[in-house]
């Protein structure tokens, strides 16, 4: 997501539809809205533009080109421009997803994700060696720039090249929010949600803080605290007891219906 804001709009046309939009923003970001469906599994709105699963392509063409030539861009990392042309569904965007389909399919085959995507693309099975492994990780890093944003860095990615992977090296760092779990695209990071009052992530078990009117899940007792201590350094006013402020704290959880990850800046409402 492109994080400028500016009053000025650049007009361009995408899959011929005149398409008014802000300046500096991304291809992928104006396109909801349109009938328009790119797909895309490291992209999310709250978060920095990462580029990482290719799958987001479309063809563009900008003014003064010759007719004849068009490139393909990745569209969550390329701004819009005056008198952009774009086409997100072209022979050769689809062909190239189909590329990047049948290598991701050859990752990770356990992945019902990346199978139901590859059967949209015509992709029924890989054409390269299988890797012998169920982890459904595609390497899109949603996880680790998830924990960062809600200033816990948890998460981080290990190792280069072909080995690489997502891991917790410092345990003590992760809340059990399950930010990362929620936002994850093919569903790779195993949880234990709610087992006799406990939450099992990461290798790691933690005990959750229920509402004792409603008996809702609140999360987990490091949650509550992280979410505290943020507020604190907010300058915001915090409720001594948290038990009972589940519609406050629900409203701005980290793994309730997150929109915007980045934005969770403030997670408790100030108490008058």
């Amino acid at each position: 997501m492109s994080k400028t804001k500016t009053s000025k709009t650049v007009h361009l046309t995408i899959d011929g539809q005149n398409v008014e939009a802000p300046k500096g923003a991304m291809i992928l970001d104006v396109t909801p809205g349109l009938g328009v469906e790119i797909p895309s599994l490291c992209a999310h709105p709250g978060l920095e533009p990462f580029g990482a699963c290719r799958l987001c392509v479309v063809e563009i063409q900008k003014p003064g080109w010759d007719d004849w030539y068009k490139q393909l861009v990745t569209s969550c990392l390329f701004q819009v421009e005056e008198g952009l042309k774009v086409w997100t569904n072209s022979d050769e965007v689809r062909q190239n997803r189909k590329v990047v389909l049948d290598l991701l399919m050859a990752r990770v085959p356990a992945s019902d994700v990346i199978r139901d995507l590859g059967n949209q693309y015509g992709v029924t099975k890989t054409s390269y060696a299988e890797v012998d492994t169920e982890d459904t990780c595609i390497m899109c890093d949603i996880c680790v720039r998830a924990c960062h944003a809600i200033g816990r860095d948890a998460i981080a990615s290990m190792s280069r090249g072909p080995d690489k992977y997502v891991d917790v090296p410092d345990k003590d760092a992760c809340i059990g929010c399950l930010v990362c779990a929620n936002l994850c695209p093919t569903n790779a990071i195993p949880f234990t949600a709610n087992d006799n009052g406990k939450r099992r992530i990461w290798g790691k078990e933690f005990d959750l803080v229920t509402d004792e009117r409603s008996g809702e899940v609140l999360g987990t007792t490091e949650y509550i605290e992280h979410v505290r201590k943020r507020a604190e350094d907010k300058g915001l006013l915090c409720p001594e007891d948290m038990k009972h402020e589940s519609a406050r704290v629900k409203r701005y959880g980290y793994a309730q219906k997150l929109s915007h990850v980045a934005d969770v800046e403030e997670p408790i409402e100030e108490v008058k």
